[in-house]
C-alpha cells in the first residue's frame, strides 16, 4: 500500500486531513496495482530546501506526489502532518481557509502534481477502512 494523505474543505470552511493508503490489488509478476485513475495533467516543481508557502487551497482537485524532501502540513485548527519521499497528498481543499506547508529537512522539495479529471473516482482508503488481512 502506498501512504496517502488525503486535505479537504469541510462544513466550517476549513482544511481538514485524514491518513489513508493508496489500495493495492495483486497484479502480473507478483507486482501490485492500483485501479487506473482519470487525470487530466502531470507536471512537476522543485521548491528549494528552506522553503514554505503560507495560507492557500488546492487550486485543483489532485495528487500531489513527493519525490524528495519531507514537509510539515499544517491547518488552520492547528492540526499537522508530515510528508515524506514516496507519499502522495490526495489535495481535495480547493475552497475556504486552506492550508500551509513548511520543509523541514536540508533537501529540496521535488514533486509531481497530478490533476484529476473532474469526477475521477481515487483508489484512496481511509486508515478506519483499511482491509485486515486473515
Amino acid at each position: 500500500m502506498i501512504r496517502c494523505v488525503r486535505l479537504w474543505t469541510g462544513e466550517d470552511n476549513n482544511s481538514h486531513f485524514e491518513e489513508g493508503i493508496i489500495e493495492l490489488e495483486p497484479g502480473a509478476r507478483g507486482d501490485a496495482l492500483s485501479s487506473r485513475v482519470d487525470v487530466a495533467t502531470v507536471s512537476f516543481q522543485e521548491t528549494a530546501s528552506g522553503g514554505a508557502f503560507s495560507w492557500h487551497t488546492a487550486p485543483v482537485r489532485q495528487f500531489v506526489i513527493t519525490l524528495s524532501g519531507t514537509l510539515d502540513f499544517q491547518t488552520r485548527d492547528g492540526e499537522h502532518f508530515l510528508l515524506h519521499p514516496g507519499d502522495v497528498l490526495l489535495a481535495e481543499d480547493t475552497a475556504g481557509s486552506g492550508h500551509s506547508w513548511t520543509l523541514t529537512d536540508d533537501a529540496s522539495w521535488r514533486r509531481a502534481y497530478v490533476v484529476l479529471r473532474p469526477g475521477a473516482q481515487v483508489p484512496f482508503r481511509t486508515k478506519a477502512r483499511q482491509r485486515t488481512q486473515a
